[in-house]
């Protein structure tokens, strides 16, 4: 509190309340030695030694070689199955953008019009979120059929606990300013919304469209193993056949589509919502000369009363995105091959075989439910933790404002993009055909997926930093290092510790599913359960899922309100 707003206290002679106790640092060292915790037990349950990790990678190195080189004879029929699962993410994307919308307005603070119905909806987009997109697509392929259509469904409801989500925090970080002097005017609540969040929220929201369409689409790549189509159904074959040429090049395949939709969606999030560098972009004569002429039709626009928008460059742009994401749609919903005339037929389908699974049974296979379970969690913490030894140098190394040599930061930035661009489940195949059943190999590839990602995450956090405590520390003469403990990694420290627990979040709904492949944990008897219509075992499995996955949501919500 400054001078300024202790003086009247002090005039008035008011008492201070007493400070409340500083518990913060007590809860959050209690979490750290729980989390310790749990990682050593998860090492010890799931029998992960140095002797068995090393030892594996060469059975890998081997499997890897008789891959290669890759038969394309299948190309046309992997080309179609791509083409199918490029539309699968699109229009299960689209839906959920569309379905997440109301939703997150409803569960918005500043927007829902009633206390319960902001918990209705935020129970929604949570739940949403914490059954995996694949356990989605094996139970809508049970009550709906096999092909593209449950793998859309999966892909639509689960998106919308990471989109509501999101959408949800970008309304309610809106400014109230705007919001105040329009409401002054005798504009109405929802006049005063379309008039004022939407375009504040506009820019983050199509960046997060973006971005969970290049999530969407890796996941529609392996939704095929539970025949939900896309490319999966393909890979899947060629593995249980033991084809292994022939299933690289499925791989390498549906990876060029991934790589290359990725690369675009990084430059439409850029061009739309700006780059992430804290540093002030560098402005080419061209740039410059470009943001005059659209400054030059704005204010010719405005003195002469036009009633139309001038095209400016951003407008254009945002036509362009649009224009063409409509004509994708429609392309999309011609030529897949799914009954969409039909669809809402389908919902009594959908909705009975959700119903199927209530009242969820534990005591059928009660130890065996137990046991995967118990496997789960040990796989999600130590993957994660295998993966943050992984991604911290990494994450350094992709950060352009620590880094001098930018080719460094590029060469690594590159790398963990060709990674990236193939599935963990494609990595659990393989190390699972190397290594053997069990959860080291599926432990060992969720952890190649979580370095990968988290070393993204951890470079755009310390690019994210201020530069000012920068330069106060090196104008004392301290050496980079000392810079980068004292000045860079405390800026950065509030952000990566909600990653790691947003990390440990993901990984323990990605080893649910590993089990399908053999990578261990609760999967197998999930796909087991489903395959032999246990439908209340599979309730039992689901519901268990969504509670340990919020439970360890709800500690990183609390840990992040520590922090910040």
């Amino acid at each position: 509190m400054s001078g300024a707003h202790l003086e009247p206290l002090i005039k008035s002679r008011t008492v201070l309340p007493r400070a409340p106790k500083n518990w913060h640092s007590w809860a959050l060292i209690t979490i750290f030695f729980g989390l310790m915790a749990a990682l050593v037990w998860s090492w010890l349950f799931i029998d992960m030694t140095l002797s068995t990790v090393f030892g594996g990678f060469g059975d890998i190195w081997n499997l890897i070689q008789y891959m290669f080189p890759p038969i394309f004879d299948n190309f046309p029929e992997a080309l179609r199955a791509t083409i199918e699962t490029i539309w699968m993410a699109l229009i299960g994307t689209t839906m959920a953008v569309v379905l997440s919308v109301p939703l997150a307005f409803l569960a918005a603070r500043n927007t829902s019009p009633h206390p319960l119905v902001m918990a209705i909806s935020r129970g929604i987009i949570s739940l949403a979120r914490a059954v995996p997109a694949l356990v989605l697509a094996a139970i809508f392929a049970s009550s709906v059929g096999i092909g593209p259509l449950p793998g859309v469904l999966a892909l639509g409801l689960h998106s919308i606990g990471m989109i509501g989500k999101l959408f949800t925090e970008a309304i309610e970080n809106t400014e109230a300013t705007s919001r105040d002097a329009v409401v002054s005017t005798g504009a109405g609540k929802w006049q005063t919304v379309l008039a004022t969040i939407v375009p504040q929220i506009m820019p983050s929201s199509i960046g997060t469209s973006l971005y969970r369409l290049d999530i969407n689409l890796r996941e529609s790549a392996v939704l095929g193993f539970v025949g939900a189509g896309g490319i999966g159904f393909l890979i899947w074959s060629e593995l249980r056949g033991l084809d292994y040429q022939r299933a690289i090049s499925a791989v390498s395949v549906i990876f060029v589509a991934i790589t290359l939709i990725e690369l675009i969606s990084v430059r439409l999030r850029t061009s739309i919502i700006g780059d992430h560098l804290s540093s002030t972009p560098k402005q080419t004569p061209r740039k410059l000369a470009r943001v005059a002429r659209d400054q030059k039709k704005i204010y010719v626009a405005i003195t002469s009363r036009q009633l139309t928008l001038p095209w400016t460059q951003e407008r254009v742009l945002q036509a362009t995105v649009g224009g063409t994401y409509l004509l994708l749609m429609i392309v999309a919903l011609a030529t897949i091959d799914m009954p969409l005339l039909s669809v809402y037929k389908l919902g009594d389908d959908v909705v009975l075989g959700i119903g199927r699974l209530f009242p969820p049974d534990f005591t059928t296979a009660r130890s065996e439910l137990i046991k995967g379970m118990l496997e789960t969690i040990a796989i999600g913490f130590v993957a994660t933790a295998l993966g943050l030894l992984i991604a911290i140098p990494l994450g350094i190394l992709t950060a352009r404002n620590i880094i001098i040599r930018r080719l460094v930061a590029t060469l690594t930035r590159g790398m963990l993009l060709f990674i990236r661009g193939i599935p963990e489940l494609i990595f659990a195949v393989i190390f699972v055909a190397a290594m053997g059943l069990g959860p080291v190999p599926g432990t060992l590839a969720l952890a190649i997926a979580t370095a990968t990602f988290m070393a993204k995450l951890i470079g755009d956090a310390l690019e994210e930093v201020q530069q000012a405590p920068r330069d106060g520390v090196s104008a004392v003469g301290a050496s980079r290092l000392q810079e980068f403990i004292s000045a860079v990694l405390p800026q950065a420290l509030p952000n990566l510790v909600s990653q790691v627990l947003y990390m440990l979040d993901v990984n323990l709904r990605s080893s649910a599913v590993l089990g399908i492949v053999g990578g261990g944990g609760i999967g197998f008897l999930l796909i087991s359960a489903i395959r032999g219509f246990e439908t209340e075992t599979v309730g039992a499995i689901v519901l268990l899922i969504f509670v340990i996955v919020y439970a360890i949501e709800l500690l990183g919500s609390f840990v992040r309100r520590i922090v910040e």
